[in-house]
């Protein structure tokens, strides 16, 4: 299944493609100076505005930037691939390689299932941090106002969700100029700043970091919780590679987004330098005052493509998380007829917005939203560091000394975010985590269950061998027309044919037995997609591969067994007299350990309470029918009990 490298974009498309990494990958990053250094000063966690502390605390920053985002995922973290996409699953799939089972790959998927689990988390708060920190500048221009902040949060946010069903392929056009022009604006406040006070590039030099712990002791450590808001994109850039390839992101970030962020950053320092006053919101005290209004409406602009940026990424974790067996069928409409990518999740979408609506109604600014912030982005941090290193051991075969240095650098700065962050969860840092939980518990049941289940299917199956042997003998009626049995055991006679068989009587002349398989990547060529060998006594066993990227569709897969392909003739199918028979099960969660058997392999073992909570989601998945896009006029389905 091997591709050919894509050419590296040149020239003008490589400079499209950066511009449109502007908006989608470092949206999140670049609102981040709205509320970062407030963070640090302002507050009851926040440091005495004095220039030991205001020139640390930007070195700190500064090489925080250079660390995390240059270092760590630009040149280092990147370069572990899954056929060119990126983020935390693709990372994990390459980690433990298709097919383990096992032992040491079960605590790799685990940790990847935590990290996925965590950024849900960042992208509920990111919508809500990033709309409340940009219209708070409306308290700036006229306090009068400060009331009307939550109400018009509130109604942007709603609105940003509400038209997420009519897609984002006219939106994202604009992204990237809107992002421009933000960048444009933070380094030109930033500029402004630096010129009032010169000095504050002094900052640079990264002892000024070392001097503020120096001067700290341990209490120095808790900046982190502040700082770790300023590296936020790190996770997105690294999920987004795939969209948009190496080289455009790191365009991106060298000729604009660092330079823009490191001038803000240390104009608002600047600032800090002359009025310590300014600390209460330094990012508005850097505007001038007939700017003020607009520069509101461009943050809020920019915080809105930010959260599309985060909402965009939960629907595409979503969906792998689907392929990958990891999720339950939900319904996923793809919004865009160019762009595969473009896909829209009601039901993602509508537990999105209740939460982000309850946050701004709950914490009702910025600052108190900063509380539940930097959490999950340590911890997702933290697992992405671990799961490189095991790629960089066992695919690449570095060194046991060059992984062990580079993995020990990464974790001293992951744990001592993780450390800092800590502290937050009396004040709300408990939201995200309880958040990542819930989605893991939701995954890792569904993933057992469906173990669980395929072993209880597979104990009522017959060997194809067998199976075909019987129909010789007893040579059934056929009929005209064909049908296909959708089965996840390529290896068997599923037992919606045999219950079928056995009630009916008869079989149609052409019968396909097929099974959708998912592999490990992002993406199947399209020569590999379908492999269709024949049994006999016509019978067909066809396997369809789809990469955890993509979203599986029966018809089209019917189409292409017309074509030649390398596995034998063609197979010419009908869709409009084709069958297509589908198995209902009802399940009952069993109260004892009678049903695991030695062919139930140890992880498909469930709690009771496992049980029914699978259950409840068998319930609630999507049908077969609209997942895998079947004319629901041409399926039947066979409903059968099985002891859970």
């Amino acid at each position: 299944m091997s591709q050919p490298a894509k050419e590296p974009p040149r020239g003008r498309a490589l400079a499209i493609l950066a511009l449109g990494a502007l908006g989608i990958v470092y949206g999140d990053i670049g609102t981040s100076p709205l509320y970062s250094l407030k963070e640090c000063f302002w507050g009851p966690q926040g440091f005495p505005v004095n220039e030991p502390n205001v020139l640390g605390i930007l070195s700190l920053i500064l090489w925080s930037l250079n660390f995390v985002v240059t270092f760590k995922y630009l040149t280092v973290v990147m370069r572990a691939d899954n056929r060119g996409e990126g983020g935390i699953l693709a990372l994990m799939a390459l980690a433990r390689p298709s097919g383990s089972r096992s032992g040491r790959g079960r605590p790799l998927v685990m940790a990847g299932l935590f990290g996925a689990a965590l950024l849900y988390g960042d992208g509920i708060i990111t919508p809500a941090i990033s709309v409340l920190g940009a219209v708070e500048g409306l308290s700036i221009a006229t306090p009068a106002l400060e009331h009307l902040v939550v109400p018009i949060a509130f109604l942007i946010i709603l609105g940003l969700f509400f038209f997420q069903r009519r897609g984002t392929a006219g939106v994202a056009a604009v992204f990237g100029p809107v992002t421009a022009v933000w960048f444009v604006c933070l380094g030109a406040l930033g500029v402004g700043g630096i010129l009032r006070e010169p000095s504050v590039l002094r900052a640079i030099n990264p002892w000024y970091a070392v001097d503020f712990f120096l001067r700290q002791g341990v209490a120095g450590i808790t900046i982190l919780a502040a700082v770790i808001l300023v590296v936020t994109g790190g996770e997105a850039l690294y999920a987004d590679m795939g969209h948009f390839g190496k080289r455009p992101i790191r365009l991106a970030w060298f000729g604009a987004v660092l330079p823009a962020l490191v001038l803000n950053y240390f104009g608002q320092g600047a600032l800090l330098l002359v009025d310590a006053s300014a600390a209460r919101n330094p990012f508005y005290s850097l505007v001038p005052s007939w700017a003020l209004y607009p520069m509101v409406g461009i943050a809020t602009a920019a915080a809105v493509v930010a959260s599309q940026a985060l909402i965009s990424g939960a629907f595409s974790l979503t969906r792998q998380a689907v392929q990958l067996g990891y999720c339950p069928r939900v319904n996923i409409v793809h919004t865009s007829k160019t762009e595969i990518g473009q896909i829209y999740i009601p039901a993602v979408n509508n537990l999105l917005m209740v939460a982000c609506l309850g946050l701004v109604v709950t914490f009702r600014s910025s600052a108190n939203l900063a509380a539940t912030y930097g959490v999950a982005l340590s911890g997702t941090m933290t697992i992405t560091s671990i799961l490189f290193a095991v790629v960089a051991r066992r695919r690449w075969h570095w060194s046991r000394w060059k992984v062990a240095a580079l993995t020990t650098l990464f974790l001293v700065v992951d744990l001592s975010f993780v450390g800092a962050n800590l502290l937050k969860i009396p004040h709300g840092g408990w939201f995200p985590l309880v958040v990542a939980a819930s989605v893991y518990i939701l995954m890792s049941t569904w993933k057992r269950g469906r173990v669980r289940l395929a072993a209880l299917v597979r104990e009522n199956s017959l060997p194809m061998g067998l199976f075909l042997d019987d129909l010789g003998r007893r040579q059934p009626y056929r009929v005209r027309g064909t049908a296909v049995f959708l089965t996840s055991d390529a290896t068997g006679a599923p037992p919606v044919l045999l219950h079928h068989l056995k009630h009916n009587q008869v079989l149609h002349e052409k019968v396909l037995l097929m099974s959708i398989a998912t592999e490990e990547i992002p993406q199947v060529d399209v020569s590999d997609r379908v492999h269709c060998r024949e049994l006999g006594q016509g019978f067909y066993q066809v396997i369809a591969h789809y990469g955890f990227m993509e979203t599986p569709n029966v018809p089209a897969i019917l189409r292409s067994l017309g074509r030649p392909n390398g596995d034998g003739k063609p197979v010419e199918v009908a869709l409009m007299s084709t069958t297509f028979y589908l198995g209902r099960e009802t399940l009952i969660a069993s109260d004892g350990h009678r049903r695991d058997a030695a062919a139930i392999p140890r992880t498909g073992h469930m709690a009771r309470w496992r049980k029914k909570l699978f259950i409840v989601m068998t319930r609630n998945a999507q049908t077969a029918t609209a997942f895998f896009n079947l004319p629901p006029n041409r399926v039947v389905e066979l409903g059968a009990q099985i002891q859970f």
